[in-house]
Parts: C-alpha cells; structure tokens; sequence
C-alpha cells in the first residue's frame, strides 16, 4: 500500500474544522440528495476523515478509539449525516486487520478507501471451490452510494457460521430505500446480491483477526467511536441555542432570555446532562484501552461500562435535544429557520440502531453478573 502523507490527529481534526462553513452551507442539499455529494466526499478524503484506523505500519494515523470518538463527534457537530458517514466509512481500517496483509493491501491501495454494510449475517454463502456463492438482501447499508468497498454479513450453509464478505459496491444492486424521519443524507440504503462469488481470501470472521493488536482484541472495535455523533449534534444544538438566548426576548413580557431563570435553568440542565453523558463514553473508552494496550482482556465491568455508556450518550442526547426543543417552543418546527428541527429528527433515527436500544442494558446486566450476551459486539 502507498503510504500517503501522514496525518495525525491535531492535522485531521483541523482539516475538518476547515470544511465546517461548506457543509453547514450544504445541509439542506445533503438532505435532498439522501446521500452526500460526491465532492463533499472527495473533500472528507482529503481530511484524512476515513483513514483514523489504518495502520501505522501503512501510513495510517492507527488513532485510538477516544481519537476516533473525538473526530466523528466534531465531524457531527456540524453535520450528523455526515459524521454518521465518516463513523461507518473509517471501518476500513478495522476491517482490514481481519485480512491476510497481502489480501489487504490489494482490497486497499489507498488508505482514504471507504467502506459500507450491514454486518449482521442476513445473506446465505455456500461453499464453493475457491470461496463462496452469496445471496443476500442487506439493509442500512450507511454510506454504500459513495463507498469503495462493500461488507455484507452472512451465514455459511454448511457451517452455520458467521462470515464477512467483502465486495466491490459493482457487485451488489442498491435499493432506493432510504426516506426517512432522519440521518437523511446518509444515503442508508439496502442493498442485494444474486450468486456472487466470493472468493474464501475476500471474507472474514470476527473471531479471527490477522493483524492483532489492541484495537482488535475485542470484536466491538466497530462500535467505539460510535458515540461521537449523538454529542456532535446535540453539542451543535446547546450551541445554537446559546445563541439564541443572547438575542431573544419572552413574550409577553419583554425579560430577556438571557435574564431569565427559566432559560437558564433549561441550559444549565441540558450542560450538565451532555457533559455527564461525555464523560462516560471517554472515561470507559480510557479505561478499555488501558487494558487493551496491557495487552489484558478487559473486565467484565469495563465491557459493560463501553456500552452502557455509549447507549446513554444516544439517549441522553436525543434527550436533551428534545428539551431544547421545547425550550424553543413554536419556532422549533420551522426546518428554515433553525437547525433543531433536523438535529432532533437526526438523533430520532440514530437512536433506533440497536446499540441505542434497551437490549443493550440487558447484555451489560448480564455482564455484570457473570453471563456471556450473545450479542456479538460488546
């Protein structure tokens, strides 16, 4: 693999603050397009936005998970369909350290290559010479309208076990699916494919990474920087309506909102209640990786403190954005004249991913007390 310039994390998040002013002037585009466009997407390369998890030893920055948490949360601060896409696109360098190097590098010659798909096994491989036979219909496949590479989970007949394939985004028909409450320029769309062949090299198991190390120790590396776009977006709505307070008035009345204990006593909870859900997602992620990078197996308690603490930002966020909703009362419905409307919508649909769900208190319950979920990720 060529190894581009390298960037760290002080240059990538940079980069990206440089793009802020485009996107935010975008984002209604974003929403009509249902996906992003094709040169926003040339310009998130360019940031180094895809590459966080490509290795060092190719030239990637092999950011931590709490780097990688910080760029997605910046990245949807200013756009959560966008964030979304770079937290899904970045999965290359993940997915790569599941390969044979050499397979790898072929798969990616570029560390900015994009990847997309639904991981969960909802297409059947049957085993053939030189690898599989696939049929599948996949959805919520994040990102796949501009991705390099396509991932699709799925069972193996013989075996009954679980594989990843990986595919070129020709190989597959994309369905039109994607109309949706939020995440709209996400382009989520499903996706299918009919007796494609795939060769044994092009797949992957979870259970088996090649390229060990610690971001790879556990199956759930995928899901770490996952928080970052439910505090990006509702760290962009407490900012807007900080703006609003410095300029509205109550009516009747005339007490300005930044005079007034009501708005104060809103702010001041919905500060308090983000920074909290913050907290927990970095601090859990920090203590994952002490031991990680120990090279230990991370506890029982420090798993479930990873997910309890990533569900509690999406819900706490979601949360709080719909307070200030509230706060902003009828102005809040109009799309044209406040960023609310779209951000609330947004941590809608986001929360409906299944780490956002209350399942996810269930496996950490049973964590905690000596059970093993069956749940993949955790």
């Amino acid at each position: 693999m060529p190894t581009d310039t390298t960037l760290d994390f002080g240059t990538i998040i940079g980069r990206v603050r440089q793009l802020e002013p485009g996107i935010r002037a975008r984002a209604d585009e974003i929403d009509e397009l249902r996906r992003l466009p094709d040169d926003l997407v040339a310009q998130l390369r360019e940031a180094g936005v895809f590459r966080l998890a490509m290795p060092a030893e190719w030239g990637g920055p092999d950011l931590t998970p709490a780097q990688q948490t910080e760029i997605v949360e910046e990245v949807s601060r200013i756009d959560a369909s966008v964030g979304w896409c770079v937290m899904i696109g970045m999965d290359s360098g993940i997915f790569a350290r599941y390969l044979e190097p050499a397979v790898a590098r072929r798969l990616f010659p570029r560390l900015d290559m994009i990847t997309a798909g639904w991981l969960p096994p909802a297409g059947l491989a049957r085993e053939v010479d030189g690898g599989y036979l696939v049929d599948g219909h996949w959805r919520f496949g994040s990102g796949c309208t501009h991705a390099d590479l396509i991932v699709g989970g799925c069972t193996v007949h013989a075996a009954e076990s679980w594989r990843v394939i990986v595919a070129q985004p020709s190989d597959f028909t994309i369905v039109d699916t994607w109309h949706t409450t939020g995440l709209a320029g996400s382009g989520s769309r499903d996706y299918t494919a009919s007796n494609l062949f795939v060769p044994r090299e092009h797949t992957f198991s979870f259970d088996q990474p090649i390229h060990p190390g610690p971001l790879t120790r556990q199956r759930e590396a995928i899901n770490r920087k996952m928080p970052g776009v439910p505090l990006g977006a509702a760290r962009a709505a407490l900012d807007y309506v900080h703006q609003v307070a410095a300029r509205r008035t109550e009516r009747p009345g005339g007490m300005r909102w930044a005079r007034s204990p009501r708005v104060w006593r809103a702010i001041g909870s919905c500060e308090m209640r983000l920074s909290a859900a913050r907290s927990f997602v970095y601090s859990s992620l920090a203590d994952q990786w002490a031991e990680l990078t120990a090279g230990r197996e991370p506890s029982p308690r420090v798993r479930a403190a990873v997910a309890l603490a990533r569900y509690h930002a999406f819900r706490e966020a979601r949360d709080v954005v719909g307070e200030l909703y509230d706060l902003i009362g009828g102005e809040a419905v109009y799309s044209a004249r406040t960023p609310l409307d779209r951000i609330h919508r947004d941590l809608i649909t986001a929360c409906q991913h299944v780490v956002a769900q209350s399942r996810t208190l269930e496996h950490a319950g049973e964590l905690l007390l000596g059970g093993q979920p069956d749940y993949a990720f955790i």
